[in-house]
């Protein structure tokens, strides 16, 4: 379980930086490397995703 954690940190940082980037540059690294809206581009929004989401819940059980 603390590997999974670990990932969910890493992704959810990974996430909060390429937000960080669209907010204040209009630039999307994630489409940037992968192409806009490819698959993988797809599986990494959704995994940024759930990993926040399981931050949400380990926050609120915490």
């Amino acid at each position: 379980m603390k590997t999974i954690i670990k990932i969910c940190a890493i992704l959810t940082i990974i996430g909060a930086l390429n937000w960080g980037l669209v907010g204040i540059f209009n630039f999307d690294l994630v489409a940037f490397i992968f192409g806009y809206m490819t698959g993988i581009t797809r599986l990494i929004y959704a995994l940024v995703g759930i990993s926040g989401l399981v931050y949400l819940f380990k926050a609120f059980k915490s």
